[in-house]
């Protein structure tokens, strides 16, 4: 069992249930998944561009992402529908876990001028979007081999019926919120 999930299993949900009063355990909140996608537009003119940036996502996750298909053709953007356009990839379970323990104690601190992340980025239903401007600050992408810097969009979807709810869960598995 991983740190994070242990933690959550013993004093998380212990101080979830005092804090909101909930009347059956399974009322308190859960990480559900968490959804890693990055765009990668500029593989549009160029296929190749994709390949590394599954590669890089394949070493963030631990686990091979899908690759994102364009919905619909944009004539301004030279895109067709059905063209590889990004990749994404779901965590469930121990992987899940181990992310966002990487991401909270490992990554985060390595941005420039980290203060901590916006508190205002849950979507009214206790999930959680956040944006990394690259993808370097993840200890497993080996600098030197990086060709272009890609950011990526985090998702952590909770069981939380409110945005208090998820944002107390989150910050009691170790999320550095914005003061």
């Amino acid at each position: 069992m991983n740190r994070l999930q242990e933690a959550y299993q013993n004093s998380v949900r212990k101080e979830l249930a005092n804090k909101f009063n909930y009347k059956s355990s399974m009322e308190i909140p859960k990480l559900e998944k968490i959804v890693i996608n990055m765009g990668v537009g500029d593989a549009v003119a160029n296929a190749k561009v994709l390949d590394d940036a599954v590669e890089e996502l394949t070493q963030i996750a631990g686990q091979k992402p899908v690759v994102t298909k364009a919905k619909k053709s944009i004539a301004n953007f030279k895109l067709r529908e059905g063209m590889p356009i990004g990749c994404k990839v779901t965590l469930r379970g121990e992987r899940m876990y181990e992310f966002l323990d990487k991401l909270v104690s490992i990554a985060l601190p390595r941005v420039r001028d980290f203060r901590g992340v916006n508190g205002n980025a849950f979507d009214g239903r206790g999930n959680y979007t956040l944006g990394v401007k690259e993808q370097l600050i993840f200890p497993e992408i080996n600098f030197d081999k990086v060709k272009k810097i890609r950011g990526m969009d985090i998702v952590i979807v909770t069981t939380a019926k409110s945005d208090e709810e998820g944002r107390t869960l989150l910050q009691l598995l170790g999320m550095p919120f914005r003061k």
